[in-house]
């Protein structure tokens, strides 16, 4: 999403809704809109999989738009280019760039690994939630589901990125089908065996699905993700541009496991409260198999040393928003090295036989308050 702020001027993706300026894209007029026409989702056999399993690559998109960003734009593409860089050590990445200029630039910054294309126009970088979500049927084959991004409940307007998931799927030779509801990939964590969990404050709410019950938007995610159990989860509405995304605070390790971060110093007020919450819901819940959750913790950071205190409450100082590749988790540190070492620890725990790549991410994390899953998506094998 474009929410980059600087200081206190531009709003972030946490900080958006409170913030008093506009981004230079503006705000969309009216309200939501119902879900895209076009073909229904493909057959209940096809699976969005977990994101442990082996990838053909990993989509990005790189950020050029001085009007998003102002003068953090370099600062930005710097930690875009640093991921791109660390997922491309163990797996291809495709960075798609808004035309010849911008991938010219890209190729500079992000090195030989990555492969840049301008064929595709971006907004921005939010490739979780801008880009197609995989699935395969485990024989084989692959399809893509777009969710029908409209822009975070039409608070910015992305033309190009409206079109993304369509164009990704298409470059990448596989089928295309629209979902049955408005959402973004980062609001939907599947376990790849049958579970599915979110927010109700991201996806239950009129900003994206106007007139769809509880129920109806549940069947909706089921029919498009090829799950059985869906795990609602409390959020926090209004309170950041994503309407509270499940990938910051809870994520699934394996069927049967979970990871929720619960808050450290950093986090306080209503964010601690709904991590509390998560976890509280989760530790009771059961999977699409009927195994009791695990739920596995990690506590967020004490400080942000590198940050002014004054501006970390439009931080994403989240340690989960992290990329699985074949060979590593990549995550975050934040300079709290008692917290950012306990953190990599409880990774390693739940992740063994990977490293943990720990990356200074801080512009994408604090003035874009958004994170690495935020800005990937991943293209699993048949």
């Amino acid at each position: 999403m474009d929410q980059r702020g600087h200081g206190g001027c531009r709003p972030t993706r946490r900080t958006f809704l409170s913030g008093a300026g506009l981004v230079a894209l503006g705000l969309a007029a009216g309200g939501a809109t119902a879900c895209a026409s076009g073909p229904p989702a493909a057959a209940a056999t096809m699976r969005v999989p977990g994101e442990d399993v082996a990838l053909e690559r990993v989509w990005m998109a790189w950020p050029s738009s001085a009007a998003i960003w102002g003068s953090l734009l370099p600062a930005v593409q710097s930690d875009i280019a640093t991921l791109a860089r660390t997922i491309g050590r163990s797996v291809p990445v495709v960075m798609c760039a808004d035309g010849a200029l911008a991938a010219t630039q890209a190729r500079g910054r992000c090195g030989s690994r990555v492969t840049v294309i301008g064929s595709i126009p971006v907004d921005d970088c939010w490739m979780r939630d801008t880009g197609p979500v995989f699935r395969t049927d485990g024989s084989g084959g692959r399809d893509t589901v777009g969710l029908n991004f409209n822009g975070w409940g039409h608070r910015q307007i992305h033309g190009k990125d409206r079109r993304v998931a369509a164009e990704v799927a298409s470059d990448a030779a596989v089928a295309f089908h629209r979902a049955g509801f408005v959402g973004e990939g980062g609001a939907i964590e599947s376990d790849g065996d049958g579970t599915v969990m979110a927010t109700t404050s991201s996806l239950v709410n009129p900003n994206r699905n106007p007139g769809l019950t509880q129920r109806q938007v549940e069947a909706a995610v089921l029919a498009a993700y090829g799950a059985t159990k869906m795990v609602w989860l409390p959020g926090l509405a209004g309170r950041d541009i994503t309407d509270d995304h499940v990938d910051a605070t809870a994520r699934f390790v394996r069927p049967g496991v979970v990871m929720v971060q619960v808050g450290g110093a950093v986090t306080t007020g209503a964010w601690a409260q709904n991590a509390r919450d998560i976890r509280r819901t989760l530790s009771t819940a059961t999977d699409a198999k009927g195994r009791r959750l695990e739920v596995l913790t990690v506590r967020g950071p004490d400080s942000l040393p590198r940050w002014p205190r004054g501006q970390w409450p439009m931080f994403l100082d989240s340690y989960l928003n992290w990329v699985v590749t074949p060979t590593a988790v990549v995550t975050v540190q934040f300079g709290d090295r008692a917290s950012d070492a306990a953190a990599r620890s409880a990774i390693a725990r739940a992740f063994p036989g990977k490293s943990v790549v720990q990356l200074d991410l801080d512009r994408l994390y604090g003035h874009g308050g958004g994170g690495a899953h935020c800005v990937t998506q991943q293209e699993p094998q048949p």
